[in-house]
Protein backbone atom coordinates (compact mmCIF):
# COMPACT_ATOMS: atom_id res chain seq x y z
CA UNK A 1 0.00 0.00 0.00
CA UNK A 2 3.03 2.21 0.90
CA UNK A 3 4.27 1.62 -2.64
CA UNK A 4 1.00 2.31 -4.11
CA UNK A 5 0.91 5.43 -2.53
CA UNK A 6 4.10 6.55 -3.48
CA UNK A 7 3.94 5.90 -7.26
CA UNK A 8 0.75 7.61 -7.29
CA UNK A 9 1.72 10.67 -6.05
CA UNK A 10 4.96 10.45 -8.41
CA UNK A 11 2.65 9.81 -10.99
CA UNK A 12 0.54 12.81 -10.03
CA UNK A 13 3.65 15.18 -9.39
CA UNK A 14 5.88 14.26 -12.20
CA UNK A 15 2.89 14.79 -14.87
CA UNK A 16 2.67 17.66 -13.01
CA UNK A 17 6.01 19.02 -13.24
CA UNK A 18 6.48 18.11 -16.86
CA UNK A 19 2.83 20.36 -18.24
CA UNK A 20 4.44 22.98 -15.85
CA UNK A 21 7.69 22.96 -17.84
CA UNK A 22 5.60 23.04 -21.00
CA UNK A 23 3.38 25.36 -20.77
CA UNK A 24 5.02 28.16 -18.74
CA UNK A 25 8.50 27.78 -20.63
CA UNK A 26 8.19 25.81 -23.76
CA UNK A 27 5.04 26.67 -24.72
CA UNK A 28 5.66 30.54 -24.57
CA UNK A 29 9.21 30.97 -25.62
CA UNK A 30 8.61 28.56 -28.78
CA UNK A 31 11.28 26.24 -27.72
CA UNK A 32 11.78 23.39 -30.29
CA UNK A 33 12.15 19.72 -28.01
CA UNK A 34 11.50 16.78 -28.05
CA UNK A 35 8.21 14.70 -27.14
CA UNK A 36 4.72 15.81 -27.64
CA UNK A 37 5.39 19.59 -26.83
CA UNK A 38 8.42 19.53 -29.22
CA UNK A 39 6.01 18.12 -32.46
CA UNK A 40 2.79 20.59 -31.59
CA UNK A 41 5.47 23.20 -31.77
CA UNK A 42 6.92 22.56 -34.89
CA UNK A 43 3.51 21.55 -36.48
CA UNK A 44 2.06 24.63 -34.88
CA UNK A 45 2.80 26.80 -37.73
CA UNK A 46 1.51 24.91 -40.50
CA UNK A 47 -1.80 24.41 -38.93
CA UNK A 48 -4.64 26.73 -37.49
CA UNK A 49 -5.12 25.30 -33.82
CA UNK A 50 -3.66 25.72 -30.77
CA UNK A 51 -0.69 23.90 -29.80
CA UNK A 52 -2.09 22.50 -26.24
CA UNK A 53 -5.09 21.08 -28.88
CA UNK A 54 -2.59 19.29 -31.40
CA UNK A 55 -0.84 18.05 -28.51
CA UNK A 56 -3.84 16.71 -26.64
CA UNK A 57 -4.53 14.97 -30.14
CA UNK A 58 -1.35 13.62 -30.47
CA UNK A 59 -1.20 11.92 -26.88
CA UNK A 60 -5.15 10.50 -28.26
CA UNK A 61 -3.56 9.40 -31.59
CA UNK A 62 -0.48 7.88 -29.89
CA UNK A 63 -2.14 6.30 -26.92
CA UNK A 64 -4.37 4.26 -29.38
CA UNK A 65 -0.97 2.90 -31.19
CA UNK A 66 0.13 1.83 -28.07
CA UNK A 67 -2.65 -0.30 -27.38
CA UNK A 68 -3.33 -1.88 -30.95
CA UNK A 69 0.87 -2.58 -31.20
CA UNK A 70 1.59 -3.39 -27.46
CA UNK A 71 -1.11 -5.13 -25.92
CA UNK A 72 -3.96 -4.05 -23.01
CA UNK A 73 -1.21 -4.09 -20.24
CA UNK A 74 0.72 -1.71 -21.46
CA UNK A 75 -2.40 1.11 -21.89
CA UNK A 76 -4.08 0.38 -18.39
CA UNK A 77 -0.23 1.71 -16.97
CA UNK A 78 -0.13 4.22 -19.29
CA UNK A 79 -3.45 5.53 -19.58
CA UNK A 80 -3.28 7.92 -16.15
CA UNK A 81 -0.56 9.27 -18.12
CA UNK A 82 -2.09 10.13 -20.89
CA UNK A 83 -5.41 11.58 -19.14
CA UNK A 84 -3.55 13.36 -16.30
CA UNK A 85 -0.83 14.85 -18.54
CA UNK A 86 -2.99 16.88 -21.21
CA UNK A 87 -6.05 18.01 -17.91
CA UNK A 88 -3.02 19.78 -16.97
CA UNK A 89 -2.01 21.12 -19.96
CA UNK A 90 -5.09 22.53 -20.85
CA UNK A 91 -5.83 23.46 -16.85
CA UNK A 92 -2.31 25.05 -16.18
CA UNK A 93 -2.87 27.26 -19.75
CA UNK A 94 -5.90 29.03 -18.19
CA UNK A 95 -3.80 30.52 -15.64
CA UNK A 96 -2.87 34.53 -16.91
CA UNK A 97 0.94 34.41 -17.36
CA UNK A 98 3.56 36.11 -19.58
CA UNK A 99 6.78 34.62 -19.13
CA UNK A 100 9.14 35.90 -21.66
CA UNK A 101 12.96 34.49 -21.07
CA UNK A 102 16.14 34.15 -23.40
CA UNK A 103 15.21 31.03 -25.49
CA UNK A 104 18.62 29.19 -24.62
CA UNK A 105 17.72 29.43 -21.46
CA UNK A 106 14.05 28.78 -21.45
CA UNK A 107 15.63 25.98 -23.83
CA UNK A 108 18.00 24.83 -20.85
CA UNK A 109 15.49 25.38 -17.58
CA UNK A 110 12.54 24.17 -19.32
CA UNK A 111 14.59 20.56 -20.27
CA UNK A 112 15.64 20.06 -17.16
CA UNK A 113 12.13 20.41 -15.12
CA UNK A 114 11.11 18.22 -17.99
CA UNK A 115 13.34 15.87 -17.28
CA UNK A 116 12.42 16.05 -13.58
CA UNK A 117 8.52 15.23 -14.12
CA UNK A 118 9.49 12.33 -16.59
CA UNK A 119 11.87 11.18 -14.42
CA UNK A 120 9.10 10.86 -11.70
CA UNK A 121 7.09 9.19 -13.88
CA UNK A 122 9.63 6.34 -15.09
CA UNK A 123 10.33 5.47 -11.39
CA UNK A 124 7.00 3.94 -11.30
CA UNK A 125 7.50 1.89 -14.08
CA UNK A 126 4.74 4.00 -16.24
CA UNK A 127 5.10 5.72 -19.67
CA UNK A 128 3.98 9.40 -19.72
CA UNK A 129 2.54 8.21 -23.05
CA UNK A 130 2.64 10.52 -26.36
CA UNK A 131 5.80 10.50 -27.76
CA UNK A 132 7.18 7.89 -25.58
CA UNK A 133 5.08 5.12 -27.40
CA UNK A 134 6.96 5.72 -30.86
CA UNK A 135 10.29 4.43 -29.76
CA UNK A 136 8.24 1.64 -27.46
CA UNK A 137 6.98 0.51 -30.06
CA UNK A 138 9.96 0.10 -32.47
CA UNK A 139 12.11 -1.20 -30.03
CA UNK A 140 9.24 -4.13 -29.63
CA UNK A 141 10.05 -4.66 -33.50
CA UNK A 142 13.89 -4.02 -34.20
CA UNK A 143 16.76 -5.40 -31.59
CA UNK A 144 17.64 -1.40 -31.63
CA UNK A 145 17.24 -0.46 -27.85
CA UNK A 146 14.23 1.91 -26.74
CA UNK A 147 17.17 4.98 -25.62
CA UNK A 148 18.38 4.74 -29.10
CA UNK A 149 14.79 5.15 -30.74
CA UNK A 150 13.63 7.80 -28.25
CA UNK A 151 17.05 9.97 -29.14
CA UNK A 152 16.46 9.22 -33.09
CA UNK A 153 12.36 10.18 -32.55
CA UNK A 154 13.58 13.13 -30.73
CA UNK A 155 16.04 14.41 -33.16
CA UNK A 156 13.57 14.33 -35.88
CA UNK A 157 10.95 16.19 -34.04
CA UNK A 158 13.13 18.92 -33.47
CA UNK A 159 14.06 18.91 -37.42
CA UNK A 160 10.54 19.41 -38.36
CA UNK A 161 10.83 22.80 -37.29
CA UNK A 162 13.85 23.77 -39.58
CA UNK A 163 11.43 24.88 -42.12
CA UNK A 164 9.26 27.09 -39.84
CA UNK A 165 11.77 28.45 -37.01
CA UNK A 166 15.30 28.05 -38.58
CA UNK A 167 18.72 26.50 -37.80
CA UNK A 168 19.38 28.31 -35.16
CA UNK A 169 15.97 27.20 -33.04
CA UNK A 170 17.08 23.28 -33.33
CA UNK A 171 20.30 24.09 -32.10
CA UNK A 172 18.59 25.77 -29.37
CA UNK A 173 15.83 22.65 -29.13
CA UNK A 174 18.76 19.77 -29.07
CA UNK A 175 19.87 21.79 -25.87
CA UNK A 176 16.75 20.94 -24.56
CA UNK A 177 16.73 17.33 -25.60
CA UNK A 178 20.09 16.56 -23.74
CA UNK A 179 19.15 18.80 -20.65
CA UNK A 180 15.72 16.56 -20.39
CA UNK A 181 17.94 13.17 -20.65
CA UNK A 182 20.71 14.89 -18.24
CA UNK A 183 17.52 15.20 -15.61
CA UNK A 184 16.10 11.76 -16.47
CA UNK A 185 19.42 9.74 -15.31
CA UNK A 186 19.43 12.06 -12.16
CA UNK A 187 16.08 11.76 -10.91
CA UNK A 188 15.66 7.95 -12.54
CA UNK A 189 18.71 7.31 -9.92
CA UNK A 190 17.50 9.55 -6.91
CA UNK A 191 18.35 8.03 -3.46
CA UNK A 192 20.96 5.50 -4.15
CA UNK A 193 24.76 6.07 -3.44
CA UNK A 194 27.38 7.09 -5.39
CA UNK A 195 30.35 4.47 -5.84
CA UNK A 196 33.21 3.24 -7.16
CA UNK A 197 33.89 -0.21 -8.34
CA UNK A 198 37.64 -1.30 -8.33
CA UNK A 199 39.21 -4.58 -9.23
CA UNK A 200 42.31 -5.13 -8.26
CA UNK A 201 45.20 -7.60 -10.03
CA UNK A 202 48.22 -8.35 -7.77
CA UNK A 203 50.16 -11.57 -6.50
CA UNK A 204 49.24 -10.28 -2.79
CA UNK A 205 45.58 -10.87 -2.88
CA UNK A 206 45.24 -12.06 0.84
CA UNK A 207 47.27 -9.29 1.85
CA UNK A 208 45.26 -6.79 0.35
CA UNK A 209 41.27 -8.57 0.96
CA UNK A 210 42.29 -9.07 4.76
CA UNK A 211 42.97 -4.85 4.35
CA UNK A 212 39.78 -4.65 2.70
CA UNK A 213 37.84 -6.24 4.99
CA UNK A 214 39.51 -5.42 8.19
CA UNK A 215 40.92 -1.19 7.38
CA UNK A 216 37.78 -0.19 5.11
CA UNK A 217 35.06 -2.94 6.88
CA UNK A 218 33.78 -4.01 3.28
CA UNK A 219 33.03 -7.25 1.23
CA UNK A 220 34.87 -8.14 -1.30
CA UNK A 221 34.44 -10.92 -4.19
CA UNK A 222 37.47 -12.99 -5.33
CA UNK A 223 37.19 -13.73 -9.21
CA UNK A 224 39.25 -16.80 -10.58
CA UNK A 225 41.24 -15.73 -14.10
CA UNK A 226 44.26 -16.33 -15.89
CA UNK A 227 46.57 -14.05 -17.76
CA UNK A 228 45.98 -13.34 -21.38
CA UNK A 229 49.64 -13.08 -22.36
CA UNK A 230 51.20 -15.52 -19.59
CA UNK A 231 48.35 -17.58 -19.70
CA UNK A 232 49.13 -18.22 -15.64
CA UNK A 233 46.25 -18.34 -12.81
CA UNK A 234 44.83 -15.18 -11.01
CA UNK A 235 42.70 -14.60 -8.83
CA UNK A 236 41.18 -10.99 -9.04
CA UNK A 237 39.92 -8.87 -6.24
CA UNK A 238 36.94 -7.03 -7.03
CA UNK A 239 35.43 -4.74 -4.54
CA UNK A 240 32.80 -0.92 -4.12
CA UNK A 241 33.46 1.57 -2.14
CA UNK A 242 32.21 4.85 -1.55
CA UNK A 243 33.81 7.61 -3.39
CA UNK A 244 35.64 9.25 -0.19
CA UNK A 245 36.96 5.33 0.33
CA UNK A 246 39.51 5.12 -2.51
CA UNK A 247 42.10 7.27 -1.85
CA UNK A 248 42.66 5.20 1.17
CA UNK A 249 42.17 2.03 -0.38
CA UNK A 250 44.44 3.15 -3.77
CA UNK A 251 47.18 3.92 -0.50
CA UNK A 252 46.59 0.79 1.35
CA UNK A 253 47.14 -1.35 -2.06
CA UNK A 254 49.87 0.42 -3.15
CA UNK A 255 51.53 0.21 0.22
CA UNK A 256 50.93 -3.55 0.04
CA UNK A 257 51.93 -3.98 -3.61
CA UNK A 258 53.50 -1.04 -5.30
CA UNK A 259 52.78 -2.85 -8.76
CA UNK A 260 49.70 -4.06 -8.16
CA UNK A 261 47.30 -3.10 -11.00
CA UNK A 262 43.70 -1.21 -10.33
CA UNK A 263 40.64 -0.77 -12.77
CA UNK A 264 38.36 1.48 -11.38
CA UNK A 265 35.01 2.78 -12.43
CA UNK A 266 32.28 5.00 -11.11
CA UNK A 267 28.86 3.27 -9.97
CA UNK A 268 25.87 5.41 -10.45
CA UNK A 269 23.95 3.49 -7.51
CA UNK A 270 24.81 0.56 -5.12
CA UNK A 271 21.74 -1.04 -2.47
CA UNK A 272 22.87 -3.53 0.06
CA UNK A 273 24.57 -3.69 3.20
CA UNK A 274 26.75 -1.07 4.43
CA UNK A 275 25.27 1.21 1.53
CA UNK A 276 22.12 3.37 1.88
CA UNK A 277 19.00 3.88 0.13
CA UNK A 278 17.32 7.50 1.13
Amino acid sequence: MKNRVLDTLQLIGGNFILACSVVFLIIPNSVLSGGVAGVAIALAPFLTISVETIMTGIIVITFIMGYLFLGKAFAVKTIASSIMYPIFINGLSLIPHTVRVDPILASIFGGLVAGVGLGLVFRTGASTGGMDIPPLILASKTNVKVSVWIMVVDFFTILLGLSAYGLNDVLIGLLSVYSTTKAINIITTLGGQQAKQVFIISDYVDDILDMILENLDRGATIIDAHGGFTRKQKQIIMTVITTVEYPQLERHVKEVDKDAFLIVSDVTEVHGQGFYKI
